[in-house]
């Protein structure tokens, strides 16, 4: 859909960034600050313009891989992985301090036999299950970069973002300047705003002061000490309009308006990144915007608002970025603190993209794709007639691809026998016009591959 206003890049990732931080378990706000702390150390090293605008979106999307850990950390430490990564963000590299956080994170709520088998697994193993972990994040996060068309500067930046000034990092272990720039700032600025936010300015600056030389680039933290002395450099953090505060930072001769097709390349690498987050929702996303689109196809939408459905489908489970592995993977039933964590999801899907002016009209479908028609879905028991035709779609593609792939606790089925439950569920949750033209649709892919 067309807007009259220009949308500029740096307002959509900025919003964006937020779903990165929930995934990160991190205070909503996360990338911003971390933008705005970052962004000035470049200013002071008196970074070109073209540099600016590379560093400024380094530093929103560095946990753009984020996800694609979460499943292993949950399955490795026996543990919630939004705690998890939201205590880890705080520890040195310390040995006694790392094991201090194992002790304390690895299989709390596990049986005794249990839990001595991860810590046994991990100490055994915890060198090699460092890098892998990193190296999947970094990987991933460099490969979603790329596919929003940002620079190989950007990309790079997000793949160094845990290597160490003295070499001690991962996953290559790289030294000194062998470690990008963008990265070693954004490291950094990731620290200082962790510690910042638990305990001030002072701690901040403390706690980048004690790594200098060993995580971080001593002339940078030096820098950021010196940035670090002035409180007007930290009230912004804490201002309500911070978001806006850093739209202004991008250089603006080199701000970028986003298009149609811009706006398709974010959605899609938005949906990898919560595709990513589970083994059982690989190409999730990808599948409902197929099968949402089928329907709008047959249902004679324009071309248009075709392309906005895909969109709506790509981004229609953003809201799991805040849920925890240790629910979304787990094979069984679910109790109901679990089960109201899934109800959650949509909600937050609904608070994620109504930040984004140029997604806003996206939120409606996030919010309200697990409702039914007979007022028992959730999380807001919506009735049939506040469900409209947009989101009915969507949710029968998101129905249809549940049942015909992979979950933790069952097999995929075959389609006929997923039209057959789906048949059962038509006008109490599935719209019949949506399922019969998801059928109609189906049935010419199927004779145009036959």
């Amino acid at each position: 859909m067309t807007t009259s206003t220009t949308i500029h890049l740096s307002e959509v990732v900025g919003a964006l960034s937020y779903a990165l931080d929930i995934t990160e378990g991190q205070p909503v706000g996360h990338s911003l600050r971390c933008c705005w702390i970052g962004m000035h150390v470049g200013m002071r090293l008196g970074l070109a313009p073209a540099e600016l605008s590379d560093l400024y979106y380094t530093l929103l999307l560095k946990d753009i891989g984020c996800s694609s850990n979460a499943a292993r950390i949950c399955q490795l430490y026996l543990a919630d992985d939004l705690r998890f990564k939201a205590g880890y963000k705080s520890v040195d590299s310390g040995l006694p301090e790392i094991l201090r956080f194992l002790l304390a994170h690895t299989g709390r709520d596990s049986g005794l036999v249990e839990r001595l088998q991860a810590m046994v697994h991990i100490a055994r193993n915890g060198g090699e299950i460092s890098r892998e972990l990193i190296e999947t994040r970094c990987q991933r996060g460099a490969e979603i970069a790329r596919s929003m068309r940002f620079s190989e500067a950007v990309a790079q930046g997000i793949l160094d973002l845990d290597e160490h000034w003295d070499g001690s990092g991962q996953p290559l272990g790289l030294a000194g300047k062998q470690i990008s720039l963008f990265g070693r700032i954004a490291l950094m600025a990731q620290v200082a705003d962790v510690f910042f936010m638990r305990g001030g300015a002072q701690a901040a600056i403390a706690e980048v002061t004690s790594r200098a030389g060993r995580w971080f680039d001593p002339e940078l933290a030096a820098l950021l000490a010196e940035l670090g002395q002035d409180a007007q450099f930290w009230a912004p953090l804490l201002a309500d309009d911070l978001n806006i505060k850093v739209v202004d930072l991008e250089p603006r001769s080199l701000m970028r308006a986003v298009d149609e097709d811009y706006l398709d390349a974010i959605a899609a690498g938005f949906a990898r990144v919560v595709d990513a987050k589970s083994p059982f929702t690989s190409g999730h996303s990808d599948r409902v915007a197929l099968f949402a689109d089928l329907i709008a196809e047959e249902l004679a939408y324009t071309p248009e608002r075709r392309r906005w459905i895909r969109r709506a489908a790509l981004l229609h489970d953003i809201g799991k970025l805040g849920v925890s592995n240790s629910v979304l993977d787990k094979n069984g039933k679910l109790d109901e603190t679990e089960w109201a964590a899934i109800k959650r999801h949509p909600e937050l899907g609904r608070t994620i993209l109504s930040k984004i002016a140029a997604l806003r009209d996206l939120a409606t479908v996030a919010g309200a794709h697990h409702e039914r028609l007979d007022g028992k879905g959730y999380p807001l028991g919506l009735v049939a007639e506040q469900i409209d035709r947009d989101t009915r779609i969507v949710t029968t593609a998101d129905i249809f691809d549940a049942l015909t792939a992979d979950r933790p606790y069952r097999k995929a089925m075959p389609v006929s026998r997923a039209f057959e439950i789906m048949d059962a569920d038509v006008g109490t949750a599935i719209d019949s016009d949506c399922l019969a033209a998801l059928k109609r649709g189906f049935a010419r892919m199927e004779g145009v591959t036959a």
